[in-house]
């Protein structure tokens, strides 16, 4: 305003309001007298009497001004004797935390000094102002429920990083973390905290007590007969661990609970609260007078319909009481006290937001009557209350209070001008919106009003010793059919309240996403999206800030409430243009992961870094998608570039901030997601060690010049995304594979395109983590019944065990209770049906995404890698987050949804344009796990033939140079279920105890694939090549892994024989399992390519088979050697029984060999057995003794010497007769006695040889091959193998042409 109390007449904005009286007949303002009677009416007394007609001023336009100073002065008087400093109390009248010296460790403090974030072990600071006498309150707003301790101390008390606030003498806390008390000594006390809960912090100086309250409910007092007298004085303070964060109410805003008695450490403005609310009065009281100018009377209004309607004499008056309203709405405490408080006034009597336009009246009034400045801090200070007030209210069964707060927000955003407003400037700068879409979850159940709600409470408890759910369900008794019926009907009740808050919710985004509101400007719409991708950047590049992240519990409501929004306008857009796709057809086209025109920051690609995609793929971006490349963008950036654009955007950052800032410490690009409830920046970093300026290593917008974009975000405009005619918008450069038709509106693709970021960034991290309440449950009802099991087993002989058990079973039963309540608001707000399908809908957005990307050929590599992330983790999320409660299976389409994600695994595990290690890890994974389930493994079965047997081919490429355990592994489980004694789910020696996870892929019934297998045993046959070189490799592994496994358990038995006491390191002995577990899983494929294609090995016409048959013989007798000696070093490891070995053991080694020796030496013809008995009995390791160790059949030197030790049982595959057929025993007894008539044959015609004949590489076998040039010799066996990695001779290194037979001459 350009003279706010200089005379009547006044400007604002473009127009001019006259006094001069003659300009009354022109201007349409009522004659004198009814003019007077309004003005009257209008501006009443403080006691809202009017005077008598006779008594009273003759009020003009003229004169008003006069008559409203004399008004707002008449208690001023009375009030200025209540401003004196306020005894008992020292230091500033405002009062903020001391972030100058009164602090320890390392803090992130706020720019409003009120919100502290912990950022070391234990910090602690106190606030600027202390009491010594009286009562005194302030409040703690707690924003994240972990250790802190709250409450008061005195400026003697030193902190360090173990101790803080209640841990020295003259210091007392609250810590609702552990539910204690602390002051040195510590003791039970209060109740539990919560995030979203408000502490308050009383002390009675007069008294000598401390008292807290949580929620305004008072938790007793704490602390009595503390330390009084000269020189002691009360600060605020507290101690937090790392991450923690709180935000202060000293009196800056009203108290939220105040208590009678006490004053806040700051007081209220109460001058400026009277002046205020008699200002709202006198604003009330135009809304319900009218004038009838016919009439010439006043008339009462109802004020839900006032409208301005531009009456002069009524636009005047207000103007009057706005010139001394609007400085006052720019102060927080009165914006929330006086103006909230009004509008919510209005909402509360009910209907639709609809029905109440006063409030957009009030808000054009507003910003016709305010100056730009005033309009702009009322509304951020109004926001930023409703925000305070929504996310830190208590949870109350029917959500009323979330639902007042939404109502009101609703209302302030239909409103365009304030929308766009608070868009541009406050929504996701200054505020963290997203919280207006969170619906927090209860901690205490009790005080939510849960057990009123579901007053019945209900688990499953058909769980069998390992956890897993039991398939023989048994009959559900009557009784607990009510019960569960009773509690599904009060989730039910909850569901439907829960679903009122999330309907205003996506009402907000519906206003957000608003693009037809094109008045004044943009329209809401692109600034939502521009502000939105930035959010997503700030969340993508600072994973490791923990002030600019947004929660993951925040993140999921926020994507479920955007997914309903955005379906709502594409539906909406599908209705009105019928060639365009329905939002189940949705998907993102390719083009834009390559046009630029969507900023995807530095998120790595599928083939890459953006930079090196855009020079290797120029050619095919100008061919396929007529998108050229600026030749000038693909200059080579180097490091030193890169640290000189860091440094000039860093001083450049700093130049633009406020000198106030700089004295303290460089500024953060966003508001502190956790420490002050909404306002921003986390800005001042306090450090006893150093002062550090808290700027992110690369700032953000530091890369500009090297990414190669058409527009930064904040340059967009509605014609860069959406498109005209002859421009395309964000769809620019469609690839000829994509089809030319409308998909949505262009915008809601960038938004679709931010969801699907969002999920990977956070929130299936999050759904995996709420699925512990529902683990808590299953465990606490085995414990409940197992506990009742005891009860009814105990004898009545022992009460004093019947006492405890009954102790046991209450507390089970309490814990259960409150755990069943608080999983029914779990199931409600993230596991519910629909939150089911939004992820499911996302799942099948990502893989039509993909599969459009994949037919653009080269350019498939541009696309982001968190597309297939979260394809894969979107079906891992519905497969194991959301059962029981919901089957994926009931979801429609989700047999073919199966099948086409199955073929994404199968075609992309293994796709050359895939560079990234861990995206082809997480590939294989997702594989390895899909074929561990039937469902899914009919749907890859399913998936056309040639992607079937490329997947095979993929599998069977040789297995150096590449991740090979998790292929060797999907290999292994196709064949699970078909090799010899290889039934089993879990291993015989570990079915008595608990697995960790009974749901792991690990753990599931086998389930194998003949038609893959098939496909497999084909491609080894009519491959010449390809069998040797997968067969070598896995030979190859397999020496490798079985050798490692013998030198660690070498190491673990050395370890475990020494007097003194150690420790084997528990990550050895993981690494020392899982190279058993490979050692087997390998020998299992070995078993299935045997039995698939037993020529590989024995038909010797093939030029590798007969040296493929001497490697695998070696080895297996290396194996059977190692694990079968009587007293070994196996057998002793395996007796130690460490944790961490659980898994090695005699059974699933032994078994794997003896399937391939079964398949070798039985389960062949004659000719093929003769082939591989012979081959076995000239290696020279093979011992028969090891073959009879197999059926329990020991040495009678060996039986002697363990004579003593009657009680030890020696392994024999006869004592698993529930895992290995008798018609397997049968084949293996018929092996042994093969074997042992051979060797007999082979001793007695084996001629004794002389040294000179035997190979001198190995000693083992006659010399059989002579090499050409060279003419040097060895058995057959050893050039072999020798050639296969080098073509030098052992000998001269000669270079070898050719290999002969060789056979000693008779003469000699």
């Amino acid at each position: 305003m350009t003279s706010r109390g200089a005379g009547t007449a006044f400007s604002r904005k473009n127009y001019r309001l006259s006094t001069e009286p003659e300009k009354s007949k022109v201007t349409g303002i009522v004659n004198s007298r009814l003019l007077n009677d309004y003005l009257h009416r209008v501006f009443t007394n403080a006691d809202g009497n009017q005077p008598a007609a006779a008594y009273r001023k003759h009020l003009t336009f003229q004169n008003l001004q006069e008559h409203l100073e004399r008004l707002l002065a008449e208690e001023n008087g009375s009030e200025d004797s209540r401003d004196q400093v306020a005894e008992g109390r020292l230091g500033p009248s405002t009062v903020v935390l001391d972030h100058t010296s009164g602090f320890e460790g390392l803090l992130l403090v706020d720019d409003d000094l009120l919100g502290v974030i912990g950022h070391s072990n234990f910090g602690s600071i106190r606030a600027t102002t202390c009491v010594y006498k009286g009562k005194w309150i302030y409040e703690v707003l707690i924003s994240s429920q972990g250790l802190m301790q709250i409450g008061w101390c005195t400026l003697n008390c030193r902190f360090n990083q173990e101790e803080g606030v209640g841990d020295t003498p003259d210091s007392y806390a609250y810590d609702g973390n552990r539910v204690r008390k602390w002051n040195v000594t510590t003791t039970n006390y209060g109740k539990s905290w919560a995030a979203g809960d408000i502490v308050s912090c009383l002390i009675d100086l007069d008294e000598g007590t401390i008292a807290f309250c949580l929620n305004g409910m008072s938790l007793g007092t704490a602390f009595d007969n503390i330390t009084r007298g000269a020189g002691m004085a009360y600060f605020p303070a507290i101690s937090l661990s790392f991450k923690e964060s709180v935000a202060f109410n000293f009196g800056s805003r009203p108290l939220r609970y105040p208590v009678e008695g006490y004053r806040p450490l700051q007081d209220p403005p109460v001058a400026d609260l009277v002046k205020a609310r008699k200002l709202l009065g006198y604003l009330k009281n135009v809304i319900h007078v009218g004038i009838d100018v016919a009439e010439g009377k006043l008339v009462e209004k109802d004020t839900s319909m006032w409208q301005l309607q531009g009456e002069p004499t009524v636009l005047i008056t207000l103007a009057h009481i706005f010139n001394y309203f609007s400085p006052l709405m720019c102060k927080v405490y009165l914006v929330e006290d006086v103006l909230m408080t009004f509008l919510l006034s209005i909402l509360e009597r009910g209907g639709a937001v609809e029905a109440h336009p006063l409030i957009q009246q009030l808000l054009d009034l507003m910003w016709l009557l305010m100056e730009e400045y005033e309009v702009h801090e009322c509304l951020k200070q109004l926001l930023m209350s409703l925000l305070r007030a929504y996310r830190f209210s208590p949870i109350i069964p029917d959500l009323g209070l979330q639902i007042h707060y939404l109502r009101l927000t609703i209302a302030v955003l239909k409103h365009e001008k304030s929308r766009k407003y608070l868009l541009s400037n406050v929504l996701f700068d200054v505020l963290r919106s997203v919280v207006f879409f969170y619906i927090k979850s209860p901690l205490r159940v009790e005080e939510a009003g849960l057990q009123e709600l579901i007053p019945t409470t209900w688990w499953p408890n058909r769980f069998t010793k390992e956890g897993k759910e039991s398939k023989e369900v048994k009959e559900e008794s009557a009784e607990e059919r009510l019960r569960r019926r009773a509690y599904e009907r009060g989730c039910q009740r909850l569901k439907k309240r829960i679903e009122v808050v999330e309907g205003l919710q996506v009402q907000i985004l519906k206003l957000l996403l608003n693009n037809k509101d094109r008045g004044g400007g943009e329209a809401s719409r692109y600034i939502f999206l521009n502000k939105f991708r930035k959010f997503l950047q700030e969340n993508a590049s600072n994973r490791g800030n923990l002030t600019v992240l947004c929660p993951p519990e925040y993140m999921v409501c926020f994507l479920h409430r955007l997914i309903a929004a955005l379906r709502f306008f594409w539906d909406g857009h599908k209705a009105k243009t019928s060639a365009a796709l329905s939002s189940e057809e949705a998907y993102v086209p390719p083009q834009l992961f390559y046009n630029g025109k969507v900023d995807y920051f530095d998120l790595q690609r599928l083939g890459g870094l953006l930079s090196h995609l855009k020079k290797t793929l120029k050619d095919d971006l100008a061919a396929k998608a007529n998108v050229l490349i600026d030749p000038a963008e693909l200059q080579a950036v180097t490091m030193d570039d890169l640290d000189e654009d860091e440094e000039s955007a860093t001083s450049a950052a700093q130049s633009q901030r406020p000198s106030a800032a700089l004295a303290i410490g460089g500024a953060l690009a966003r508001p502190g997601w956790l420490s002050s409830p909404t306002l921003g920046r986390a800005n001042r970093f306090l450090s006893t060690a150093a002062v550090s300026l808290m700027n992110p290593r690369r700032p953000l917008g530091a890369l500009e010049k090297i990414k190669v974009r058409t527009l930064s975000v904040e340059q967009r405009t509605e014609e860069d995304i959406e498109g005209t005619h002859g421009n395309e918008g964000l769809l620019l450069g469609r690839p000829p594979e994509e089809p030319d038709q409308p998909i949505t509106e262009n915008s809601l693709l960038e938004v679709l395109d931010g969801i699907v970021m969002m999920y990977n960034l956070s929130v299936h991290q999050q759904l995996g983590k709420m699925v512990g309440v529902s683990d808590d449950v299953n465990e606490y009802a085995m414990a409940l019944k197992d506990t009742e099991e005891k009860i009814s087993r105990c004898p009545k002989r022992r009460r004093d065990i019947h006492e405890e058990l009954l102790k046991s079973q209450k507390v089970f039963s309490e814990k259960l209770n409150h755990l069943s309540r608080r999983l029914a608001w779990i199931n409600v707000t993230i596991y519910s049906k629909e939150k089911m399908q939004d992820i499911y809908w996302l799942l099948r957005v990502c893989i039509r995404t993909i599969e459009h990307g994949d037919r653009t050929g080269s350019l498939f590599a541009f696309m982001p890698e968190f597309y297939l992330s979260v394809a894969m983790n979107s079906y891992s999320a519905l497969k194991n987050y959301f059962s029981p409660v919901n089957s994926m299976e009931e979801l429609p389409g989700y047999d073919e949804t199966l099948m086409r994600l199955a073929a994404i695994l199968a075609k992309h595990f293994a796709d050359s344009r895939i560079v990234g290690t861990d995206i082809r890890d997480s590939l294989m994974q997702a594989l390895a796990s899909y074929v561990c389930y039937p469902h899914s493994l009919r749907a890859v079965e399913r998936i056309p033939e040639e992607q079937r047997i490329s997947m095979m081919k993929n599998l069977l490429a040789p297995y150096e140079q590449r991740p090979w355990a998790q292929t060797n592994w999907i290999l292994v489980r196709l064949w699970r279920g078909c090799g010899f004694g290889y039934r089993y789910t879990r291993l015989p020696h570990l079915l008595k105890t608990k697995p960790e996870d009974a749901s792991l892929p690990s753990l599931q019934k086998p389930c194998p694939s003949t038609l893959l297998q098939r496909h497999m045993a084909d491609l080894l046959r009519s491959d010449r090549d390809l069998a040797p070189s997968f067969l070598n490799s896995v030979l190859n592994q397999l020496n490798w892994a079985f050798s490692e496994f013998i030198g660690m358990i070498q190491e673990i038995q050395q370890a475990a024989e020494r007097l003194e006491r150690n420790f084997v390191d528990s990550r050895q002995l993981k690494v020392c399992a899982t190279c058993f577990d490979l050692s087997v899983s390998l020998l299992r494929v070995l078993e299935m390519t045997v039995t698939l294609a037993p020529e590989i090995f024995l038909d010797w016409n093939r030029p590798s088979s007969e040296l493929l048959l001497r490697r695998l013989a070696q080895l297996l007798n290396q194996v059977l050697n190692r694990v079968t000696a009587e007293r070994n070093l196996f057998d002793r490891v395996v007796n130690l029984r460490l944790p961490g070995l659980e898994s090695v053991d005699h059974y699933p080694i032994l078994v794997a060999v003896t399937g391939i020796l079964v398949r070798l030496l039985v389960d062949t013809d004659i000719q093929g057995a003769e082939r591989a008995t012979a081959v076995l009995l000239a290696d020279p390791c093979f011992q028969l003794r090891s073959i009879q160790y197999l059926l329990g059949h020991a040495e009678p030197s060996a039986l002697a010497a363990a004579a003593p030790a009657t009680d030890k049982r020696h392994f024999s595959l006869h004592t698993y007769t529930e895992y290995i057929s008798a018609e397997e025993l049968a084949k293996v007894e018929k092996m042994l006695s093969h074997l042992s008539e051979e060797s007999k044959q082979a001793a007695a015609t084996t001629l004794p040889t002389s040294e000179e004949d035997l190979c001198p590489i190995c000693y083992a076998h006659p010399i059989s091959a002579i090499f050409r040039p060279c003419s040097h010799k060895s058995c057959k066996a050893c050039i072999n193998q020798h050639l296969m990695n080098n073509k030098d001779c052992f000998f001269c290194k000669a270079t070898i042409t050719g290999v002969d037979d060789f056979t000693k001459p008779a003469s000699s």
